[in-house]
């Protein structure tokens, strides 16, 4: 087998075998476990551990995954390349006669997709038993391909704050084809806003609760994909940031850290906030928090988020075409300065906004 293949195939991992993982800065024996979808105590004995305490760079057998040595029927998993030596989705493999392909390596907050090609690869599943314990709504969910003509995607996502590998698995005809890809941080500062209680005073808000079960109820959809072209800017001057995506923040001091799960991009009052994509509108007025607010679905659990705004131009329901006005942007809600906050969710997670742009899946 080609090397260069060979470290990329992480399609293959069988059960009833085990496999080897170097343990990173922060790794539990409980994260390593969940994320290979085992148990702490199978770790344990498989190891012949004493017990919990884990040194970085010491390294485990993994039940379940794939041992590097192989055999001769199945491919293994060989020790990484140089980065400088990878490609960036994975060479085929197959399963039940269906080729598949992931990314090698992801970041934090990064939305991406699991290809497959082959006559029957709109028959399979995909599904990422690492949610299984992760703050993510409907973790483990069956996905059912997107395509035509052999050529079919799974879009998956990374939540923020996770750096334990993803784990996928491909099932068709019987078969499974279980892997895994590692993940990176974002090595961002905290930021401390410090929004004095004329701004931050929303956060309490009697009808934040109502704002927050809306925006969640829209996150469970599961329409068709809609759109047909690459995601477009959602403003059409300037690409400049005041707050980056994935920022680790607070807003008041002595706050709780949360997650910036959109992008900032600072403008004019009443610049035209313009849709990302073609898709249906399903939330669309003023709100306590994210003031002005738009959220339209693009199908395949995909939604964008426009907050903020001074004037919403749509209605729920409101069928919208990529570029088409869907309101203005404004200084409304949690907001410090005219801007527009958007986010791009992938069932019901954020990620990075600007990985779709001028795609037409997230890289």
């Amino acid at each position: 087998m080609n090397p260069r293949a060979a470290v990329l195939l992480s399609l293959s991992l069988l059960f009833g075998a085990a496999g080897a993982y170097t343990v990173k800065k922060g790794d539990t024996l409980y994260s390593i476990a969940r994320a290979n979808n085992t148990s702490v105590n199978s770790v344990i004995r498989l190891n012949n551990l004493s017990g919990p305490d884990l040194e970085i760079g010491q390294e485990l057998r993994i039940p379940g995954v794939a041992p590097v040595s192989g055999t001769p029927s199945k491919p293994a998993l060989p020790a990484p390349l140089p980065a400088d030596q990878l490609s960036p989705t994975a060479p085929s493999a197959s399963i039940a006669g269906v080729n598949v392909r992931v990314p090698q390596s992801l970041q934090m907050g990064e939305a991406f997709i699991v290809q497959l090609s082959g006559a029957r690869a709109g028959q399979a599943t995909v599904r990422f038993p690492s949610e299984v314990g992760e703050d993510v709504r409907m973790p483990n969910e069956v996905l059912r391909p997107i395509g035509a003509a052999g050529e079919f995607v799974a879009l998956g996502r990374v939540v923020l704050g996770k750096t334990t590998p993803v784990v996928y698995e491909v099932s068709l005809g019987g078969e499974l084809i279980r892997g895994r890809i590692s993940v990176v941080g974002l090595d961002q500062p905290i930021q401390h806003l410090n929004l004095p209680p004329r701004i931050s005073g929303v956060l309490q808000d009697p009808g934040k609760a109502a704002e927050d079960a809306a925006v969640n109820k829209a996150y469970t959809l599961r329409t068709p994909q809609v759109w047909t072209r690459p995601f477009a800017p959602a403003l059409a001057r300037g690409k400049a940031t005041s707050s980056s995506f994935g920022q680790a923040r607070t807003y008041v001091p002595g706050g709780e850290v949360a997650y910036h799960f959109g992008t900032d991009y600072p403008a004019p009052v009443g610049t035209d906030v313009l849709a990302v994509n073609d898709g249906r509108v399903i939330l669309a007025g003023k709100y306590p928090v994210r003031g002005g607010l738009v959220v339209i679905d693009h199908g395949a659990g995909v939604t964008s988020l426009y907050f903020h705004q001074s004037k919403v131009a749509v209605k729920p329901g409101q069928v919208i075409k990529r570029g088409q006005k869907v309101g203005e942007v404004g200084n409304t809600g949690l907001s410090a300065g005219p801007h527009l906050h958007l986010e791009m969710r992938v069932r019901g997670e954020g990620t990075n906004p600007a990985n779709w742009v001028d795609r037409l899946w997230p890289k």
